[in-house]
């Protein structure tokens, strides 16, 4: 505004002073978070891929964001390549875009991987400001720079109407590990 730089969006829920960067311990449990896109075109939204973990030590890790903008195939191959490099326990999706086919395409590519669809059944801002919560405590890191995934946690305002991708996925990933009763969220 004016030609100054403005870092934090008012009514955001996340904050840049949040993200801290620390090496993950030994893993007790790993996911991949999937929010998948209905097209692939230029104009679509991408498919959110995000990979966490729980550490040994009860903390969040975000380990890896491996969102794209691809065919159904295409995204459900880099889900199933995450889920094998990081050994991770399950696939997380989202099934409200595709229901029963983001199951049927991601084992399409490989049968073994257990995908776990989840459906919104709360607002975006209710599922995820437990999860912004858990950042501002302290009780989530980044392994790397994730600047996509930064940008669109600090730029998100519930009042937009936008669905981001990174956003989603993330949510979807860090409630399955850090949460026993996961808010916001009908298990299916």
């Amino acid at each position: 505004i004016l030609g100054e730089l403005i870092d934090e969006i008012p009514g955001a829920l996340w904050l840049r002073a949040w993200f801290v960067r620390r090496a993950a311990p030994d893993m007790v449990r790993v996911v991949v978070g999937v929010d998948p896109a209905t097209t692939s075109g230029e104009d679509s939204n991408e498919t959110g891929i995000l990979v966490a973990g729980r550490g040994v030590d009860g903390f969040g890790y975000v380990l890896a964001d491996r969102s794209c903008r691809a065919s159904p195939d295409a995204w459900a191959r880099r889900a199933v390549r995450a889920y094998h490099e990081f050994k991770a326990d399950r696939i997380i999706a989202e099934s409200n875009q595709g229901g029963e086919m983001v199951t049927l395409t991601i084992k399409t590519v490989d049968p073994s991987v257990p995908v776990e669809l989840v459906h919104a059944s709360r607002g975006k801002q209710a599922r995820a400001e437990p999860i912004a919560a858990l950042y501002e405590q302290g009780k989530v890191f980044h392994t790397a720079s994730f600047s996509d995934l930064e940008d669109q946690l600090c730029s998100w305002v519930a009042e937009d109407g936008e669905s981001p991708d990174r956003l989603d996925a993330l949510v979807w990933a860090l409630s399955s590990i850090m949460f026993t009763g996961r808010p916001g969220v009908r298990w299916l």
